[in-house]
């Protein structure tokens, strides 16, 4: 049986997480022809090898070339999706992870799921964060997906709304029922995104320990910013009979 185990010792982000699924293995050139399979142009996967804190790894970056982006509704993203030409299990889980954001955006807003304008989701760097894990996810075609508590950070974010406290809302919103748990250590920031957190909860199972496997792979997915502690992400491949 495969499994990956994401590590969020400094919690998660829609780049981290390409980042680390670049870092272990995931052909770059395979990610960008699967995401060149969505209808909408205008973007490019910047990926650099780094090391931080002496640790080597992958940051990768969604550049918008056409920095002008629509607020995009539910249905909108729906649409781009099923229009795409990508796999049927990749239409159905970036749907499914979409419409999780837009209903713990409609409950912190106290308005319609068709009413949710997607802001910073809708923007064309966070449809490619989410629907290109997915791609990354399918390529590794694991058995088991598990994943650590998640470190969320603390302190002020700022977005479209204005300064929010961190955890975000829609982040905190996300976690609410979920089973997977949060805690904050080394971090005056935020260190889960929203976009993050609904990848994560759609695609993994918590467990309290690193699960039971041989280990035949990591990688690491690094965010820009630094602090005390090394911003990243850690996926492990491993496997058990």
């Amino acid at each position: 049986m495969k499994i990956l185990y994401c590590d969020c010792f400094f919690g998660i982000s829609g780049d981290m997480l390409l980042g680390a699924f670049l870092d272990i293995g995931v052909d770059k050139e395979y990610l960008t022809s699967e995401l060149s399979k969505l209808p909408v142009e205008g973007f490019r996967i910047k990926v650099d090898k780094i090391v931080k804190k002496g640790i080597y790894g992958t940051n990768c970056k969604v550049i918008i070339e056409k920095k002008e982006q629509p607020h995009r509704h539910l249905s909108d993203i729906c649409n781009i999706i099923e229009e795409s030409a990508l796999s049927q299990w990749s239409k159905t889980t970036s749907t499914q992870i979409f419409r999780n954001i837009a209903e713990v955006e409609a409950m912190v807003h106290h308005i319609s799921v068709e009413q949710v304008h997607f802001h910073e989701i809708g923007a064309l760097d966070s449809i490619i964060d989410i629907i290109g894990a997915v791609i990354c996810f399918e390529s590794i075609s694991a058995d088991k997906i598990y994943t650590s508590a998640v470190n969320v950070g603390k302190g002020i974010v700022k977005c479209a709304h204005g300064l929010l406290p961190v955890p975000a809302p829609a982040t905190l919103a996300i976690t609410k029922n979920s089973t997977i748990p949060v805690y904050s250590v080394y971090a005056d920031g935020e260190t889960a995104t929203p976009t993050g957190m609904a990848i994560l909860n759609t695609m993994a199972e918590y467990t309290e320990e690193l699960p039971f496997m041989q280990i035949d792979a990591f990688g690491y997915g690094f965010g820009d910013r630094e602090y005390k502690m090394l911003n990243g992400l850690r996926l492990i491949i491993g496997h058990t009979d």
